[in-house]
């Protein structure tokens, strides 16, 4: 079935215009409320939001067309995307919803619903969604409709399971650490964290007002963290997205560190460090995932494979494969052996057993991962385009995978830092994309669409 709402984290857009409206929502709410009361008897969901002004009335939307339908809701106010999975899943409830554009700038806000086992809804259950929702809505009669609960413990209870993911003879004693909760759902869930486990917290982006959320803090803008950790002269900083799950780091010397290099050190740490040594079959990243992981997966013995881009694809390739640990160099990082999902505090605190463990530094740890350069060109195409077909764009992938002969050892060193060589090489296959796509301009509606380039030692 071809999806109609649903993208590959939702439901997301602009609020005040479709699909994000009351109406809309009301009736997605509805919807799935009518999928769930026909699989389980006493349907209950759980709503978690992130701190986006519009958040109160798409969780009232929501609210309302579960209850219509029959459908218990627990409310819990402005948690994490992550302790929405926990949550469902260890209140044995039916289904999980959060409200959130995760990234994203505030005008922007999203719906994205796991199951009962505290993964991501399956295809087939958005799939009967999404017919649901070409029914007539309708209310269940009085004594019929579902009640609300607010949940006042959830903060607290997401609290301690991420700190039981931290190994009990370890604590963070003696680490000075700034975190920044992008002045999201985190905001009050990722200093109590930290300080309970023994780091002494400086704490920013925690002052959410509705419209400042991911606003020049986060993981995706880690330039205040980096000043902070200079400012407060702190050994690490910690930097979540506006849904806390994705991560980024910075250590003293204001260095930052992405979702693959992370990745790296809990990767290299669970086979070779020590006592929290254990077998990994294997690694998820992502067609964006840098080429020097991948070659560091080979040297540690680990199978690597790559999924599309997105969270969602890389936890299929994990769970097809049998693997514990998967990301992408966003920040999103899975551990299934901890969580059901990514989660940017559980995936911090990972890397920290590390350290703590190993008793290197985050530099010392990533010594030996040389990150090769890497180009991201966004091209418009038009609606359905195949770009894999054409022989003209065939030909410049071709030709920018050519091996290039060897150049002086100073060249070759100049062209690894700045990476012009690949940044041309980069330009030529978008520029052929382009050309076609003017060729094309008959097809139907103009998107943008991101085409990933392989990516190849200069």
């Amino acid at each position: 079935m071809t999806r109609k709402h649903f993208g590959t984290d939702g439901v997301r857009g602009t609020v005040g215009e479709s699909p994000m409206t009351p109406e809309f929502v009301l009736r997605l709410g509805y919807a799935a409320g009518k999928v769930l009361s026909g699989r389980s008897q006493n349907p209950a969901v759980l709503i978690g939001k992130d701190t986006r002004i519009s958040g109160y009335m798409i969780e009232s939307s929501l609210e309302a067309g579960f209850s219509a339908a029959g459908v218990d809701v627990h409310m819990c106010g402005p948690i994490p995307t992550p302790a929405v999975a926990y949550l469902t899943r260890a209140l044995r409830l039916s289904a999980g919803v959060v409200i959130s554009a995760s990234h994203n700038p505030y005008p922007d806000n999203g719906i994205k619903f796991f199951s009962g086992d505290g993964f991501k809804l399956p295809d087939d259950s958005e799939a009967a969604i999404e017919a649901e929702m070409g029914e007539p809505m309708r209310c269940n009669q009085a004594a019929e409709l579902g009640k609300v609960w607010r949940r006042e413990d959830a903060g607290g209870r997401y609290i301690e399971f991420c700190k039981s993911t931290f190994p009990n003879e370890l604590d963070l004693k003696g680490l000075k650490i700034v975190v920044d909760g992008a002045h999201g759902a985190a905001y009050n869930i990722v200093p109590h964290v930290f300080h309970e486990l023994g780091a002494e917290v400086v704490a920013i982006g925690v002052d959410p007002d509705g419209l400042n959320i991911n606003d020049g803090v986060g993981a995706t803008k880690p330039g205040a963290l980096q000043r902070a950790v200079a400012e407060h002269r702190a050994d690490l900083g910690i930097a979540l997205d506006g849904d806390g799950d994705r991560v980024a780091m910075v250590d003293a010397q204001g260095q930052a560190y992405d979702g693959d290099q992370l990745m790296f050190v809990i990767a290299r740490h669970r086979v070779e460090g020590g006592a929290a040594k254990k077998v990994l079959k294997g690694v998820a990243g992502t067609l964006m995932t840098n080429l020097a992981f991948e070659k560091a997966m080979a040297r540690l013995g680990v199978a690597f494979g790559r999924a599309r881009v997105g969270d969602r694809y890389v936890l299929e390739l994990m769970r097809e494969k049998g693997w514990e640990l998967g990301g992408e160099n966003s920040g999103h990082v899975i551990c299934l052996d901890k969580h059901t999902t990514g989660d940017g505090i559980v995936s911090a605190l990972q890397v920290l057993q590390a350290m703590r463990e190993s008793g290197r530094t985050l530099a010392e740890l990533t010594a030996d991962l040389v990150m090769y350069p890497q180009v991201l060109l966004n091209v418009a195409v038009p609606k359905g385009f195949d770009w894999k077909r054409h022989a003209t764009i065939k030909s410049a992938q071709a030709d920018a995978e050519r091996p290039r002969a060897a150049a002086p050892l100073g060249h070759r060193a100049r062209a690894a830092r700045d990476g012009r060589g690949r940044a041309a090489r980069g330009d030529r296959i978008g520029g052929a994309v382009d050309r076609r796509r003017r060729q094309e301009r008959r097809w139907g509606q103009v998107l943008n669409s991101r085409i990933s380039m392989r990516q190849f030692k200069t």
